[in-house]
């Protein structure tokens, strides 16, 4: 595809078409369950028609502008089912880009089915996971990247979670690529320029040294937001944890300890944590994914060995490895190095030691049976921000946008090798739109319905 046809392909996804588009879908977007109120959204060409029909108050609903909410009553075969407050959106000034209605009842679960019943009979269908998210980024309301951001929002478990979430719903990650894309797009156009005039060999429009050195610039770019993708990741799915030591010095203690909570058992015979125990912790904000291991010996119990195998599994994978130690099986402090390399070297059992002992610098001196733990969660804290630090405005957290990313920066070293050695404008422009490709399969500029499906499906139904 040449870029001339790959502007052309863009402007005409500026409006996305999918199969059933055209149908006024309804769902409940509150959370299933009893509660105070519940929403009912309305999403179609349809929306406030048929609500209209559902809905008695002071004015009709075909009469209320955009943006306004109206209270009344909804009423089904002559009976009035609830006292509700309807919100009307209209287009294109709404989340979907449809005219939508949001409908705010009582919480009760018959409510809302008998709810969602009345509006199937009147030509609804109930949306599919994800559908109205769906229907926004298909309006041009949000790209791919922003409709992901939307489901990691609602996801989020801790403050860092949710700020992130709000960096990308509010397009941290789109600027970034949009611009890398722009950019390497006038360069893709003028090698292109050149094949049209291919029997002038001596007319060359894109000036080569300039294009080495913007896919140097993109190329440090590219790989800074690959490299922000530790940081990311840790914040949305957790700061991994792996508390890991010998059997018995406390490990399964210091987890209880830690989550408030008697998680993991305790016992004085070894080798009773089997497999890993996990849970996780708000800390400050960011949320940690703590793991008791198996403790670490010599052993010809196959059982035992498979949950040590697991333990080792856990280490490779932790973000942080606290390395606990017990008290009484030291003869010295200087055994503590044998736990060199380690994240961080904690001491359990320093209620056993002289009030004025001293520990070498870099072990945490923890209690866990009495809960004295201040030094290591304050060291957590400590380790987890330096874990999820990022500079610059983008921080990439989703797995399809850094292989993507990956891809792209593969297809921009090849772009860089093609030009050093002289290679023709034919074969860098292929391996240039490449790396757009890449780029713009995390944006959602261009993709297949698959993956949309796949990314939408994880949606939670009225969302």
């Amino acid at each position: 595809m040449t870029a001339k046809l790959l502007l052309f392909f863009e402007m005409c996804k500026k409006r996305r078409t999918f199969a059933g588009d055209m149908e006024t879908i309804c769902a409940i977007s509150t959370a299933y369950g009893v509660g105070g109120i519940a929403v009912v959204r309305v999403s179609g060409f349809e929306a406030i028609r048929v609500c209209d029909g559902l809905f008695a108050g002071r004015q009709s609903l075909l009469d209320v502008a955009g943006g306004r909410a109206v209270y009344g009553s909804l009423v089904v075969d002559d009976t009035v089912l609830d006292e509700v407050v309807v919100t009307v959106f209209r287009a294109p000034h709404s989340y979907t880009g449809e005219d939508v209605v949001e409908i705010s009842c009582h919480g009760s679960l018959y409510i809302q089915q008998a709810v969602l019943q009345a509006l199937i009979e009147r030509g609804c269908r109930l949306a599919r996971g994800g559908e109205f998210t769906q229907r926004a980024f298909a309006n041009g309301k949000m790209d791919l990247s922003q409709a992901e951001a939307v489901a990691d929002l609602i996801a989020s478990q801790s403050e860092a979670e949710k700020d992130l979430a709000m960096r990308q719903l509010k397009g941290g990650v789109s600027r970034e690529i949009d611009r890398l894309r722009e950019e390497l797009l006038h360069f893709t156009a003028l090698l292109e320029l050149e094949l049209d005039f291919a029997d002038h060999e001596e007319l060359e429009f894109a000036d080569r040294s300039e294009l080495l050195q913007l896919c140097e610039r993109i190329g440090a770019h590219i790989g800074g937001l690959v490299q922000s993708f530790r940081a990311g990741n840790a914040i949305r799915n957790g700061i991994r944890v792996a508390i890991v030591g010998a059997p018995n010095v406390g490990k399964s203690t210091l987890l209880n300890a830690l989550l408030g909570e008697e998680r993991a058992i305790v016992s004085d015979i070894e080798g009773t944590t089997r497999d890993t125990i996990e849970d996780t912790l708000i800390l400050d904000g960011l949320r940690f994914r703590l793991i008791d291991t198996a403790g670490m010996r010599q052993t010809d119990d196959p059982i035992e060995q498979m949950g040590i195998d697991r333990t080792e599994k856990a280490i490779e994978e932790a973000d942080i490895v606290v390395a606990l130690k017990d008290l009484k099986d030291l003869k010295d402090f200087n055994d503590l190095n044998d736990l060199g390399g380690s994240s961080l070297i904690v001491l359990n059992k320093v209620d056993l030691l002289p009030a004025t002992t001293t520990l070498p610098e870099g072990v945490i001196g923890i209690s866990a049976k009495e809960g004295r733990i201040d030094g290591l969660v304050a060291a957590l804290v400590t380790n987890g921000r330096a874990i999820t630090a990022r500079t610059g405005s983008a921080t990439i957290s989703n797995a399809r946008h850094y292989e993507a990313l990956c891809r792209a920066q593969v297809a921009l070293e090849r772009v860089m090798s093609g030009l050093q050695n002289g290679l023709s404008g034919e074969f860098v422009s292929m391996d240039l739109q490449d790396c757009l490709t890449a780029l713009g399969e995390i944006t959602g500029r261009i993709t297949s319905t698959e993956t949309l499906h796949a990314i939408f499906a994880q949606f939670c139904i009225g969302k």
